[in-house]
């Protein structure tokens, strides 16, 4: 009797080391580490032998946590680099005229809108005692390589227009200072206008921007002229292809300035909205209104058309309305 009491207590006295090796022991050590998660806490990884289901469950915790810490990561660079988006947006914004300026003889309205935090579209108004120059461009693509050579451009025009009293020089010193500063695949479209004080005559020049649309009030009609010339970057040698014109610009007569991604929008059933489309907006909306009126009927048309599409391009849309 005494010797199977014995030998009884000893099995159970080997099960329960062989539980407490096998089950117990390594069930603490998965039931710590996932608690130590779960709480936030520092936890460490789990290491063991054992191929059953406690392999399987300490080789699934490592799995989670390891890729616990790649998101986590992920998502600390993610907001570090969500907040250097927000600086250089913020830092875009205050190059983007806030007010439109007041010239005798014009009204003017205008605005841009990136399709990302940052754009490559850009427009500005700089006045000096003989000129009042304007000018709109859309730098290859959208995003920060696009906003970078935008800022360089906005900076250069801005020098070189308190420099010289043409828009040709202007064109041709930035784009001779641009070209060897970025990389061959970038460039900016660009028209840039001159308003004679004096004169109270209007001149452009164009860098292989998009077409100028002029509504004329004498013959209730809206033209489309080309803006010539070669974007910028494109040559390093720009002088003997640009050139400076005159452009008649009567009382009454309305000139619209926007970028590719307006006439290259698409509605939801893949139709582009196209130089004929912003036409037929002005011609039917110049005759009446000022040019914050002109710019919002445009817009509103425009809207209708894209049907809530989601914005693919940076947009830039300016109306300037020469008044009596």
């Amino acid at each position: 009797m005494v010797l199977a009491v014995g030998v009884l207590l000893f099995f159970l006295l080997a099960y329960y080391v062989f539980f407490t090796i096998t089950v117990a022991r390594p069930l603490r050590a998965i039931s710590r580490e996932m608690k130590a998660l779960l709480s936030g806490k520092k936890y460490n990884r789990i290491f063991t032998e054992h191929i059953d289901e406690f392999g399987v469950l300490g080789y699934f915790f490592n799995e989670v946590t390891r890729n616990l810490e790649s998101i986590s990561a992920d998502l600390a660079e993610g907001k570090r680099m969500s907040t250097e988006l927000n600086l250089a947006s913020d830092i875009q914004k205050k190059v983007i005229p806030s007010e439109m300026p007041k010239i005798e003889g014009l009204d003017i309205y205008g605005n841009t809108r990136s399709a990302a935090e940052v754009g490559g579209d850009s427009f500005d108004f700089i006045s000096t005692p003989e000129n009042m120059f304007c000018y709109v461009g859309d730098v290859t693509g959208h995003g920060v390589p696009s906003a970078l050579v935008m800022m360089m451009v906005n900076t250069l025009i801005e020098s070189f227009c308190e420099l010289y009293p043409s828009g040709y020089e202007v064109i041709m010193h930035t784009n001779r200072l641009l070209k060897p500063r970025i990389q061959q695949t970038m460039f900016m479209t660009l028209v840039l206008f001159r308003w004679n004080f004096k004169e109270r005559r209007l001149y452009y020049t164009g860098a292989g921007h998009e077409h100028i649309m002029i509504y004329r009030k004498q013959t209730n009609t809206c033209e489309v002229k080309q803006s010539g010339g070669i974007a910028l970057g494109m040559l390093p040698d720009n002088s003997k292809i640009i050139k400076e014109q005159e452009l008649p610009f009567g009382a009454g007569d309305c000139m619209v300035l926007y970028s590719d991604g307006i006439a290259e929008a698409q509605n939801t059933h893949g139709e582009m909205y196209g130089i004929k489309g912003l036409q037929q907006s002005i011609q039917a909306h110049a005759g009446a209104g000022n040019a914050y009126d002109l710019f919002t009927a445009i817009s509103g048309d425009f809207t209708q058309f894209v049907e809530g599409q989601n914005q693919s391009d940076d947009m830039t849309l300016i109306v300037i309305k020469r008044t009596a």
